[in-house]
């Protein structure tokens, strides 16, 4: 019962973009890029200025590079197998490898885990964020309906201020920089509205999804891949590392959390099945009310 209501504010949200949605229709788009270039820098850097820097940095970024590296890997291989294109391959890495490790599993490690385990699962969002923001900007700008080269998702990635927010944070953090703090405030503003906007994003998303648009076959593979396969390889990660402890405990639970928000945000962006992708968000979040608990059941 308590892993539900942990989850029943997200579903709020969902439910009050998608009735905005569907009672006064948004622009969703501008609604999305203004989360992307004015909100999300914010967050970012506050992510990156607010963690120390600790060993744990070294292993759980080595977990993390190599979770999606395989996953990614996976990802090409099926599409290969059943002949997919470029675009729905971008949408299964958005969709597939991408966890929802911050605004979902970080309460959810603080409930069963305690502060010890909560300080290990900010860290992982914080490289996981710096992943999604790199890769999965990377395979949204490759997988976009406007067929962009190489180059152009590069430049993409270079134009993007959530990039500059996260270095920045890391710098002053690193640094031992002070900001002022009129300017804390100004930012946690900013930041603590990013995440329920992004949600808002997939709510709206979400009331513009028809049956046609989203196969079974693709949404069955996603499951597969955040529910099943995301938490096999782990564990294989974490038993070749020798990790062990709460740490190897806390890394495999939260690889097996559904697909993150933000993705959303990206394919409605850069318009890289973006009907796909919230769709993803919301099954594997609503399976996340079991599938979670089962995890805690297996590993806690």
């Amino acid at each position: 019962m308590n892993f539900i209501l942990i989850v029943l504010p997200a579903f709020i949200i969902f439910a009050v973009g998608y009735i905005g949605q569907k009672i006064i229709g948004f622009d969703r788009k501008s609604i999305s890029v203004s989360a992307l270039y004015l909100m999300y820098p914010f967050l970012a850097f506050r992510t990156f200025y607010s963690n120390e820097l600790t060993i744990d940095y070294f292993y759980i970024l080595i977990f993390c590079s190599l979770l999606c590296f395989l996953l990614i890997i996976i990802v090409f291989i099926y599409i290969k197998i059943v002949g997919e294109d470029l675009s729905k391959g971008a949408a299964f890495i958005l969709s597939g490898v991408f966890m929802n490790s911050g605004n979902y599993g970080v309460p959810v490690i603080l409930f069963a885990f305690g502060e010890v385990g909560f300080d290990y699962a900010v860290i992982m969002m914080v490289i996981q964020s710096f992943l999604m923001n790199t890769i999965g900007l990377y395979y949204a700008g490759r997988g976009s309906s406007a067929n962009r080269s190489i180059k152009e998702s590069v430049l993409t990635i270079v134009k993007m201020p959530i990039i500059y927010g996260s270095i920045a944070g890391l710098l002053f953090q690193l640094a031992s920089i002070r900001i002022p703090e009129f300017i804390m405030q100004a930012t946690d503003l900013i930041a603590d509205a990013t995440i329920p906007t992004i949600m808002l994003v997939l709510g709206m998303q979400l009331a513009t999804i028809t049956k046609k648009n989203v196969r079974l076959k693709d949404i069955s593979f996603i499951i597969m891949m955040r529910v099943v396969i995301s938490p096999i390889v782990a564990y294989l990660i974490i038993t070749l590392l020798s990790i062990d402890g709460m740490l190897a405990q806390v890394l495999i639970i939260l690889s097996a959390m559904p697909t993150a928000a933000n993705t959303t945000m990206y394919a409605v962006q850069f318009d890289t099945e973006p009907d796909l992708v919230s769709y993803s968000t919301l099954i594997t979040t609503l399976l996340s009310i079991v599938t979670v608990p089962i995890m805690l059941m297996l590993f806690l």
